[in-house]
């Protein structure tokens, strides 16, 4: 397996432990993790801390040219906030673990140019497949279908 896709797992369980949603996310540079986070809106009480905006924080500021080299790994495809950012910042790669139990904006990120990369991880999929069974009420609190 990728460890940087495993990485975001083990920061999706981080996020399932504390009592949120199981989503996690990594940000690489040059072979190197340099940020890493999971969803908090549940223990922050936060409408934006999803698990790629949480892992762009922990990265802190980062010069233009570092984003142009990075990739984004994310446990779960990114939602239409989280592809903004993967845009603002111009990272050019962005792994999904899945996109079974939710697909963001995909093909609008590869028509602004970037690569994205479906791993189609069983772990990931379980993971957010029994999260959503479990606690639907939560998982639809803020996503529109």
């Amino acid at each position: 397996m990728d460890i940087f896709l495993n990485a975001a797992i083990e920061e999706a369980k981080k996020g399932m432990a504390e009592g949120g949603v199981p989503i996690g996310s990594v940000l690489v540079v040059d072979g190197r993790i340099v940020g890493r986070g999971h969803n908090q809106r549940v223990q922050k009480g936060s409408a934006v801390l999803h698990a790629e905006m949480a892992c762009l924080e922990d990265a802190g500021r980062l010069k233009a040219a570092d984003y142009g080299r990075a990739t984004l790994y994310s446990t779960l495809s990114p939602c239409d906030m989280c592809s903004g950012a993967v845009l603002l910042y111009g990272i050019p790669k962005v792994v999904v673990g899945e996109n079974r139990t939710f697909r963001g904006p995909e093909d609008y990120l590869r028509s602004r140019g970037v690569d994205v990369v479906l791993a189609d991880n069983d772990e990931c999929r379980r993971m957010m497949a029994a999260f959503i069974e479990n606690q639907p009420d939560l998982w639809y609190e803020d996503i529109c279908e």
